[in-house]
């Protein structure tokens, strides 16, 4: 009676024998995320690495070498990019150009975007309560913050707004679940005076 062969490691499975691989993994997939001007998912991660070497331990692996380093490698909008520890933006922001802000009513739209979307023109102006420029609309589509999500079946067909990746990146979150609930952002009522 013969012995069954030795099972074959899955072709996918970490070379744990082989440090220099991994090593070099590391490189690639920091020189990827360094380079990238948007933030890189595992699977596209994957396809620049040494066969054998799962794009999930390079990561977790770059994710502890970089905590607590001036640049960190972080999580946001569904992939992984390097950012300024938080503990020194105000620091080097005395000499960096701050990029420009947009302004309140863009801001307002974006964020009833945000947590409407998808959206029309005509419901965000009803949420806010003022006529929307398309100006407005048009600054946050070249900032790459919101993008057309099709057309609401109604008459006249208007437009569905609703964010991008770029928007998540922007605000560092991972997904749109990150958004703080309405209700934390609504203020405390003001106290009543007496009379």
């Amino acid at each position: 009676m013969s012995e069954p062969p030795d099972p074959q490691p899955a072709p996918d499975a970490l070379p744990e024998a082989d440090p220099a691989l991994f090593a070099h993994a590391l490189r690639i997939a920091e020189a990827l995320i360094f380079a990238s001007d948007r933030p890189i998912q595992p699977a596209r991660l994957q396809q620049a690495l040494p066969p054998g070497v799962d794009a999930r331990a390079v990561i977790t692996s770059l994710l502890a070498t970089t905590a607590g380093r001036p640049v960190e490698l972080v999580e946001v909008a569904g992939g992984f990019a390097f950012r300024t520890a938080a503990d020194l933006a105000p620091a080097i922001t005395k000499v960096v150009e701050v990029p420009r802000r947009l302004p309140r009513v863009a801001m307002e739209t974006l964020a009833i975007i945000a947590y409407h979307q998808p959206v029309t023109r005509a419901e965000i102006e009803e949420i806010r309560g003022a006529s929307l420029s398309q100006t407005t609309l048009e600054a946050l589509l070249e900032s790459g913050l919101i993008a057309p999500r099709g057309r609401k079946e109604v008459p006249g067909r208007p437009s569905l707004w609703g964010t991008t990746p770029r928007f998540l990146e922007q605000f560092g979150l991972k997904a749109l679940t990150d958004l703080p609930r309405r209700e934390e952002l609504v203020s405390e009522p003001a106290p009543q005076l007496s009379a």
